[in-house]
C-alpha cells in the first residue's frame, strides 16, 4: 500500500523502497500525502510530489508538517524556492502559533510575477552589463546576469528568467560566431608563497600568534555548519520551550553575538596528544570566529586532584600559543549547583535514592524504590547528606530522567568525606559530570559546548537539565578523538608505567602527554600543525607517530640553529695542521639561510669524527673515510686523507692519523663529514617508539596486556658524546639540528658543564615506520 502510495506521486519504484527503508522518513511522507489527497483528490501530479517529498526528507520539526502540507495542497507553496524559504521560516521560529502572514510573506505566497516583469528586469540587468557583453560576446557569465535578475524579482520562475536573457542575449549579439564558440582559456590562478600559505598572524586577547591557515579555514563557522550564536534552536535535536527564546535574548544581551568556548580539562593527570586536538578546536574555534575561549577546570572530584595537575594544565595551554579568556573552575559554582539541585528536587525532576553504586552500575540497573518519594522528604534528605549525616555511597542525589545510551536517572551528587583544594570542608557533597557540565556552560553563556563523540550520549541530559530548570541552554557539538598509534594515553595506563619503571614520570619523552612531547623537542607549532592536518573530524583518528615527526622537521627545520656532534668518538690528528695555533671556522646558523647568522666553532690539530665515517675497506658505494679515500670536512675548507690507522691491542681502532688540504686546491671527495674540535662533553639520548606493536591495549595483538609489549630498546643513552662548543650557553628545551644526525633539544637534566640532550627526531623518516 505505501509503496503504491509513493510512485503514485511520481517517486521511482527504487527511490519508493528506499525511503520505505527509513522508518521515519517513510511515516511522515505517508502522512503528506494522505493529507494533500484529502484536499486534491488521488491523483497528485510530480510537481506536487516533488514538494511533499522535499518538505518531509528536509523539515526538522514534524509538528510543521501539516501546517505545510495545507499550503501545497492549496497551490499556495509552488516552487522548491517557495518550501526553502518556508522550512528556514519554521526552522528560524520553533514557537507555537506560527505568524501566518508573517510566514506568507516570507515564502513568497501569493506573489505573481508577470511574463512583463522578468522583461523589464533583465532588459535593466542587461543594460547595466552591456559594454562587457559586447566585449565579451558569449564569453561573458550568463550566470551573473541570471543572479542579478533573480535578486530582482525572488519568486520568479527560474526556468522564465533564463529563457529570457538567452532571448535578450540572443537580440543584443546575434548568433554564435566560430570565435564565440572557442573554450576561453583559464586563467591562471597566482599561488601564495609557501610562508604566506602556511601560516597567518592572529590576535587574540591582545596576543599575537601564528596558526595554520588551514585549521583556521577549517573552524570557520560557516565551514563547520555551526550555529550562530543566539540561533542555538536551529540545530537538529535541540529542544525548545517556551522559555527558550526569552532565554537566547538575554544570552545574546550579556555576550553580545559572540562566540564562546571552553576546555573543561579534569585536573586529576597531565593533557596528551589527544587534548591537543581539544584544545585547538576549542580556542582555535573561538579565534577563527572572533570569539573567545575559557579555561575551565573541573574539578569535581577532590580525591584525585593535584595543584601540579592544574599548573601542568595551564602551561601547556599557554605552551600551544593559547591564552585563556578567563580560567575558571567548577568548583567557583558550587554553590549556584547546590541551589538548583533544591531547585530540581521542589520541582519534581530529582530524589534522594540509597540504592548502591554497585547496584546502579551499568545498563539495565533495577529501578530505584525511592524514585516516587515525596519532595519534601528529598529535600530533608538532601540537606542531611550535606551536612554528612550519610556516610559515603549511603545516599545519592539522581535526576529523573532516561539518557540515549539508556542508562536511568544518573546521579547528580554524591558523597565524599575528602577536603577539596580550594573549597576545604565546607562540602562534603559533589555534583557529578552529567549534573555539572551543562550548568557550568549556562553560567558561562558558552555558545558552543565542543566535546568528544563518546559524551554523544550525555546530550539528551545536556538538554534535559537545562530545560528543567530554565536556565539558558548552549548547544553541545561532537567530535572524533585523536589517537596515536604505539602508545597509551590512559591515566591509569601511564601512572602503571611509572610505578613499574618503565617510563621515569608522565613527561618521559617516550610518552605522548604533552609535557613529554616539549621535553623530547617537538615544537608547539609541530603540534598544532599535526592537528590541523588530522582535520576537525566526526570519525574517531587513529594516527601514526611518524605523521607527528614530519610535522616537527617542517618546523624544526626553520626553526633550529645548526651545530655539529658526534655521538660515538674517533680521534684524528691532522700531523700537517696549516697554523701555529687553533682556527676559527664560521658555520652557518641555516645553511640556506646564511643572513640568518653564523656561529664559530674551533679547528685544531685534533679533532673528533664519528667511528661509523671511517672504515678500514672502502666497499663499493661507501663515500666516506676510508685509507685512500679522502673526505671534505663540513664547513672547514679542508679536505683529510688517512695516513696512519692506530689501533688498542685488541684491534679496534682508536685514532686516526690524517693530512690536511685546501679544499680548493684538493681533488673534490666523494662526501663531507661533519666533525668536533675542542668539544663539550654531553650525554644523548636516543628515543624510539615505547611499545613493539601498534595497538599495545589490543588483546588480539597484545594477549599478555600492554606491559608485556614494552619495546627493550625504546631508549639508548649515549653516555659521553662530544658537540661543538657553539652550544655551551643552550637552556632547557632549546633545539638544535646536529648536522647529519638530526634534531635535538636540551633536557631539563642538563647541569653546568655536563649538557643532556634528547633527540626529538631524525632528519628523515625512518623507512621502517612509514
Amino acid at each position: 500500500e505505501a509503496l503504491g502510495l509513493f510512485t503514485g506521486i511520481g517517486l521511482s519504484e527504487a527511490k519508493a523502497r528506499e525511503t520505505l527503508r527509513n522508518g521515519a522518513l517513510s511515516a511522515l511522507l505517508r502522512q503528506a500525502v494522505l493529507q494533500a489527497r484529502s484536499a486534491l483528490g488521488p491523483a497528485l501530479d510530480k510537481a506536487t510530489g516533488t514538494l511533499l517529498y522535499n518538505a518531509a526528507a528536509r523539515l526538522k520539526d514534524p509538528k510543521h508538517l501539516g501546517f505545510l502540507v495545507g499550503y501545497i495542497a492549496r497551490r499556495e507553496i509552488l516552487t522548491d524556492l517557495q518550501l526553502g524559504a518556508a522550512l528556514e521560516y519554521v526552522r528560524s521560529h520553533p514557537l507555537e502559533p506560527l505568524d501566518t502572514a508573517e510566514f506568507e510573506r516570507a515564502c513568497g505566497v501569493g506573489v505573481c510575477v508577470t511574463p512583463e516583469q522578468i522583461e523589464e528586469a533583465v532588459e535593466a540587468v542587461i543594460a547595466q552589463h552591456r559594454a562587457e557583453l559586447l566585449a565579451q560576446r558569449y564569453h561573458f557569465n550568463m550566470g551573473l546576469l541570471m543572479g542579478e535578475a533573480r535578486s530582482r524579482l525572488r519568486w520568479a520562475d527560474g526556468k522564465t528568467i533564463k529563457n529570457e536573457v538567452d532571448l535578450q542575449v540572443l537580440h543584443l549579439l546575434g548568433p554564435k560566431t566560430e570565435a564565440d564558440l572557442e573554450k576561453k582559456p583559464k586563467a591562471v590562478k597566482a599561488r601564495p608563497a609557501p610562508a604566506e600559505k602556511q601560516k597567518v598572524a592572529v590576535v587574540e586577547n591582545g596576543e599575537v600568534g601564528t596558526e595554520t591557515r588551514s585549521l583556521l579555514e577549517q573552524l570557520r563557522g560557516e565551514a563547520l555548519k555551526f550555529h550562530k550564536p543566539g540561533e542555538n534552536y536551529k540545530t537538529e535535536g535541540y529542544v525548545v520551550t517556551p522559555n527558550t527564546m526569552a532565554l537566547l535574548k538575554q544570552h545574546l544581551a550579556i555576550t553580545g553575538g559572540q562566540v564562546r568556548t571552553r576546555f573543561p580539562p579534569e585536573p586529576n593527570g597531565i593533557l596528551h596528544i589527544g587534548h591537543a586536538k581539544a584544545i585547538n578546536f576549542n580556542f582555535g574555534y573561538a579565534k577563527a570566529n572572533g570569539g573567545v575561549c575559557f579555561l575551565r577546570y573541573d574539578d569535581t572530584n577532590p580525591e584525585k586532584e593535584e595543584e601540579k595537575y592544574f599548573t601542568a594544565i595551564r602551561e601547556m595551554v599557554e605552551w600551544l600559543g593559547y591564552q585563556p579568556y578567563a580560567v575558571t573552575h567548577a568548583s567557583d559554582y558550587f554553590d549556584q549547583l547546590y541551589t538548583w539541585a533544591l531547585e530540581l528536587i521542589r520541582r519534581g525532576q530529582a530524589y534522594v535514592c540509597h540504592q548502591k553504586v554497585e547496584e546502579i552500575k551499568g545498563h539495565n540497573p533495577p529501578p530505584s524504590p525511592w524514585r516516587d518519594r515525596p519532595v519534601e522528604e528529598s529535600l530533608l534528605l538532601f540537606e542531611d547528606m550535606r551536612k554528612g549525616k550519610f556516610g559515603e555511597g549511603e545516599a545519592t542525589l539522581r535526576m529523573k530522567l532516561v539518557m540515549e545510551d539508556g542508562k536511568m536517572d544518573p546521579v547528580a551528587y554524591r558523597i565524599k568525606f575528602t577536603p577539596h583544594h580550594r573549597t576545604g570542608d565546607k562540602w562534603c557533597i559533589y555534583p557529578t559530570y552529567d549534573y555539572t557540565h551543562c550548568l557550568c556552560d549556562s553560567i558561562e553563556h558558552i555558545t558552543h559546548s565542543l566535546c568528544t563523540k563518546e559524551f554523544q550520549a550525555r546530550r539528551s541530559s545536556y538538554f534535559w537539565l537545562c530545560n528543567a530548570l530554565d536556565v539558558y541552554c548552549p548547544v553541545q557539538w561532537e567530535y572524533g578523538r585523536l589517537n596515536l598509534l604505539y602508545t597509551v594515553v590512559s591515566k591509569r595506563k601511564i601512572i602503571r608505567l611509572v610505578e613499574t619503571g618503565a617510563v621515569r614520570d608522565w613527561d618521559d619523552p617516550r610518552l605522548f602527554t604533552l609535557t613529554a612531547l616539549r621535553r623530547r623537542g617537538f615544537p608547539p607549532e609541530a603540534i598544532n600543525n599535526f592537528c590541523a592536518r588530522v582535520g576537525v573530524t566526526v570519525a574517531q583518528a587513529t594516527m601514526e607517530p611518524h605523521l607527528l615527526e614530519a610535522c616537527a622537521r617542517e618546523v624544526l627545520n626553520e626553526q633550529a640553529p645548526r651545530a655539529m656532534a658526534v655521538l660515538e668518538p674517533l680521534k684524528v690528528t691532522i700531523t700537517n695542521f696549516p697554523a701555529p695555533k687553533a682556527l676559527e671556522v664560521l658555520v652557518p646558523n641555516f645553511p640556506a639561510d646564511e643572513s640568518r647568522g653564523f656561529h664559530k666553532v674551533p679547528f685544531q690539530p685534533t679533532v673528533y669524527i664519528e667511528e661509523t665515517d671511517f672504515r678500514e675497506e672502502a666497499d663499493k658505494g661507501y663515500k666516506r673515510l676510508a685509507p685512500g679515500q679522502p673526505v671534505g670536512l663540513r664547513h672547514a675548507g679542508y679536505v683529510i686523507a688517512v695516513q696512519n690507522v692506530i689501533k688498542d691491542a685488541s684491534g679496534r681502532v682508536i685514532e686516526l692519523e690524517v693530512t690536511c688540504t685546501k679544499s680548493d686546491v684538493a681533488e673534490k671527495p666523494k662526501a663531507f663529514i661533519h666533525w668536533v674540535s675542542e668539544p663539550l662533553a654531553c650525554e644523548v639520548r636516543l628515543y624510539e617508539q615505547l611499545f613493539l606493536h601498534k595497538n599495545p591495549e589490543d588483546p588480539a595483538e597484545v594477549p599478555g596486556g600492554f606491559l608485556s609489549d614494552l619495546n627493550p630498546d625504546s631508549l639508548r643513552v649515549v653516555p659521553n658524546a662530544l658537540v661543538d662548543s657553539s652550544v655551551l650557553s643552550a637552556r632547557p628545551f632549546a633545539k638544535f639540528q646536529f648536522e647529519r644526525l638530526g634534531y635535538f633539544s636540551v633536557d631539563p637534566d642538563s647541569e653546568e658543564g655536563k649538557l643532556v640532550f634528547n633527540r626529538t627526531v631524525m632528519l628523515k623518516e625512518d623507512p621502517g615506520k612509514a
